[in-house]
């Protein structure tokens, strides 16, 4: 295994990049899932669920518990919404998904544990995000025991300590996220300035240094949806995990000061045009 990480940059993964094609429908592309925490808090998952549809899923729901529906539905509009009572109803949900995102909003405790552990067995790539993370802070085992490689964590520096103990100790995030994802099992994003993407099989990653207007609430909101919109489309976890980081960092670019999360999906498109072979 080399021991320097890669740079993060459109070489390593844009060949992979899952482009529409002129027979392109939108089953195609895939369908992604996002679960909504309760009423209250459901601008995470709005806000995750939006950057998967930029970001080319061809169907995006929301999946919401009873006290939450009305609210997410006087918002969406081509995202969809489904209700579910209970962790198994999730599960029966979850099994229409090829990607689901799990995490913002979601609320911290048994009932998120319970949602994930349905989810696990539906076969859709999970991407594990904020309280799904910070639901298992006391038992991380009992997360890494229901993941599988196609899984993909997103920490911020906080979060990964509460998971990994200790490994952040160095100050050196390169091996401490590669040793994540190696005890995990799945992809790990460990977010900051610089952040690093690590897979269980020693890949490894690191994001050039991202706009300072990042730094505000929500927005890895949105990178949780970019990671789970082309998982649904077939991307491989790391080489997705790697495509979203940069898409991300280069919408705060591309809008610059005063960015808010809000902002981040409606800068894709741009992006995009930079990226895209002509037949696109």
């Amino acid at each position: 295994m080399n021991d320097t990480p890669a740079t993060n940059a459109p070489q390593l993964w844009l060949r992979r990049f899952p482009w529409p094609g002129l027979d392109t429908h939108k089953h195609v592309r895939g369908r992604l899932a996002v679960v909504s925490g309760p009423a209250w808090s459901t601008g995470a998952a709005r806000l995750a669920a939006r950057g998967g549809l930029r970001i080319g899923a061809g169907l995006v729901t929301v999946l919401a518990p009873p006290d939450a529906a009305p609210v997410l539905a006087a918002h969406l509009e081509a995202v969809m919404l489904r209700v579910f009572e209970d962790a198994e109803g999730l599960e029966r949900l979850g099994e229409a998904a090829d990607a689901v995102v799990i995490g913002p909003g979601a609320g911290v405790g048994e009932a998120t544990a319970a949602r994930i552990a349905g989810l696990a067995r539906t076969g859709a790539a999970l991407v594990l995000d904020a309280d799904a993370l910070t639901t298992f802070r006391h038992e991380p085992d009992a997360l890494f025991s229901t993941l599988d490689r196609d899984d993909v964590l997103t920490p911020h520096a906080g979060e990964f300590e509460r998971l990994f103990p200790g490994l952040l100790a160095s100050g050196d995030r390169n091996p401490a996220a590669r040793r994540a994802a190696e005890t995990a099992g799945a992809v790990v994003v460990l977010k900051g300035s610089e952040t690093v993407i690590a897979a269980p099989d020693g890949r490894c990653a690191v994001n050039p240094p991202a706009s300072p207007w990042l730094a505000t609430a929500g927005t890895g909101d949105v990178l949780a949806g970019f990671v789970g919109g082309l998982l649904c489309q077939g991307m491989d976890s790391f080489d997705a995990a790697c495509a979203a980081v940069w898409i991300h960092a280069e919408c705060a670019a591309v809008f610059g000061p005063g960015l808010i999360a809000e902002d981040l999906p409606d800068q894709a498109p741009a992006v995009f045009r930079q990226l895209a072979p002509a037949s696109v």
